[in-house]
């Protein structure tokens, strides 16, 4: 299974995150499919870049996002544009 998740880069003590699709077996900082986005918790805001049709993309392929993942998927409005996108569908 395809999960979007996070994988840590950055120094010691200094974490950025990149958001990554990976299956599920690999390790958090392994192998990665694609790169979907970058998270960095250090700067005040805190920045998210996500490239949503990327994670709209996985999403519709079945990919499940970590809980840390939704969550920034969220702010970032791809996740009510995939589910938006998936009930219009259903409903026709």
């Amino acid at each position: 299974m395809v999960k979007l998740r996070l994988m840590r880069m950055g120094k010691t003590k200094q974490p950025t995150y990149r958001i990554v699709a990976a299956d599920a077996r690999s390790p958090r900082d392994g192998r990665f499919i694609e790169i979907v986005g970058h998270y960095n918790p250090r700067t005040e805001p805190s920045s998210i870049t996500i490239d949503n049709d990327k994670a709209v993309a996985w999403l519709r392929k079945g990919a499940q996002p970590t809980e840390a993942v939704e969550k920034l998927l969220k702010i970032s409005g791809a996740w009510e544009q995939f589910t938006g996108q998936q009930l219009t569908g259903t409903a026709s």
